[in-house]
């Protein structure tokens, strides 16, 4: 058998077993009976668990946003392209979830060198999901220069309310990905629609005689768009 094809077979064994069982409680004995290969052999082409481990996350992340940008058709409205991009993403992590608990849970309990990995796969996702939102605005708004503060917190909470849900989704039976996709548009859709037509939601304001303030001038980073449902 070719060493990429074996090398493949014994990661996807050390995925399954670490998503399953934890970085800490799965031994390289376990991986290597699972993949059919002798422990010598996991040692020799992949060195140690850590680095086994690191290869697995990077190969995960990677599955993952390639995933996310392959859903996503670029001449699609917003709104359209954030539902296929979502779908996508809860589809994957539907079909993948060994892989998905080994980026979401164990990687991010288990040393800095491993969330660091992780990262480098969120980081570009939010990139994603910043440039989807903010190139519809600046098209709209015709302003090249328009700010990515607002913008790339939206992106920031969009995929942190992904992450959290893809987690639920996983562990609650008969939640399917495009349910879970819905429940993320109908919560971040609608506060978007609101900023598209210019109605942010803004704090109250403590002083007396006013009931809304602002800190500092709030742009609207989206563009109007007419009302339409992605499901």
């Amino acid at each position: 058998m070719p060493r990429a094809v074996r090398e493949q077979q014994m990661m996807d064994a050390a995925v399954r077993t670490f998503g399953r069982r934890g970085y800490r409680a799965a031994s390289m004995d376990e991986i290597a009976e699972l993949a059919g290969v002798s422990k010598p052999l996991v040692y020799l082409y992949l060195n140690s668990k850590e680095e086994l481990f690191t290869a697995c996350i990077q190969r995960e992340a990677k599955a993952l946003v390639a995933a996310v940008r392959s859903g996503v058709e670029p001449e699609l409205p917003a709104d359209r392209q954030l539902w296929a991009g979502l779908r996508a993403f809860f589809t994957h992590t539907a079909e993948n979830p060994d892989g998905w608990a080994v980026l979401h849970r164990q990687a991010r309990t288990h040393g800095e060198s491993f969330v660091t990995e992780v990262m480098v796969m969120r980081d570009e996702i939010v990139a994603f999901v910043t440039g989807l939102i903010g190139a519809a605005a600046r098209e709209a708004h015709q302003d090249p220069a328009l700010p990515d503060r607002d913008v790339a917190g939206l992106a920031q909470a969009l995929v942190g309310a992904a992450e959290s849900l893809a987690g639920w989704a996983n562990d609650t039976p008969g939640v399917s990905a495009k349910e879970a996709a819905a429940t993320l548009m109908n919560f971040a859709w609608a506060g978007l629609g609101n900023l598209m037509q210019g109605r942010p939601w803004l704090p109250p304001n403590q002083s007396a005689g006013q009931s809304q303030c602002r800190d500092r001038p709030v742009t609207n980073p989206l563009p109007h768009r007419p009302a339409s449902s992605p499901l």
